[in-house]
């Protein structure tokens, strides 16, 4: 794992918000600013899209990321590569050290299956996604936009034998990761309400996004 501390100060970012576990962060980010997803508490996921603001059919994309880099983990280094083929992000600054792009956002049909039935009414991070586009309907996504996410902070090892565990969170409180944007992107993050699941240790909690311009 690759740990890269930042020189940024959270006093001089022009932004700050804290997104409650359960509750979605949706805004532009500006071509030249960076942004900070910090883990305030530890042991969080974030689990998070995003799409070019000038044209919403350009969007991260996993494959590409993956191909380009020859890695299925993300840390400081990696270009974030969009559907198109173009660079979207680059991660400029990581303490945690590791990310995943693989796991995918839980949904109600995937809790009854790894979980119970009877855990299907549970929030789930494409609910939160899907209100965050049903509240800000004048940005054109709709569902179909809803595809392959980053799991900043969440620990999706492979195994041996190539298949994926979910597994306790590698975070802790204060951990960051920190992204410098090549386009001006829409950012969509659902701050996980996972109570099945080790990834956030059954304990969701609080992020902050910490904006700065270039």
């Amino acid at each position: 794992m690759m740990i890269t501390e930042s020189n940024l100060q959270a006093e001089s970012a022009i932004a700050r918000d804290v997104v409650p576990a359960g509750d979605y962060y949706l805004k532009t980010v500006k071509a030249g600013q960076t942004f900070r997803i910090l883990d305030l508490e530890g042991n969080q996921a974030a689990d998070t899209l995003f799409y070019n603001a000038n044209d919403i059919a350009e969007r991260y994309s996993a494959m590409d990321t993956i191909r380009e880099q020859g890695n299925v983990y993300l840390t400081a280094g990696t270009q974030l590569i969009s559907n198109f083929g173009h660079t979207m992000l680059t991660i400029v600054a990581d303490t945690c050290g590791r990310h995943d792009t693989l796991g995918g956002a839980c949904a109600s049909e995937s809790n009854t299956v790894r979980y119970d039935l009877e855990k299907r009414c549970m929030h789930a991070c494409r609910d939160s996604w899907m209100l965050a586009i049903a509240e800000n309907e004048t940005l054109g996504l709709n569902k179909r936009d809803i595809t392959h996410n980053i799991n900043f902070f969440m620990n999706v090892p492979v195994t041996a034998e190539g298949g994926l565990t979910f597994e306790d969170g590698i975070s802790a409180a204060g951990k960051y990761v920190e992204l410098l944007a090549a386009m001006d992107v829409i950012v969509l993050i659902s701050n996980c309400p996972q109570l099945n699941n080790p990834c956030n240790g059954y304990n969701p909690t609080p992020v902050e996004v910490l904006v700065w311009d270039a």
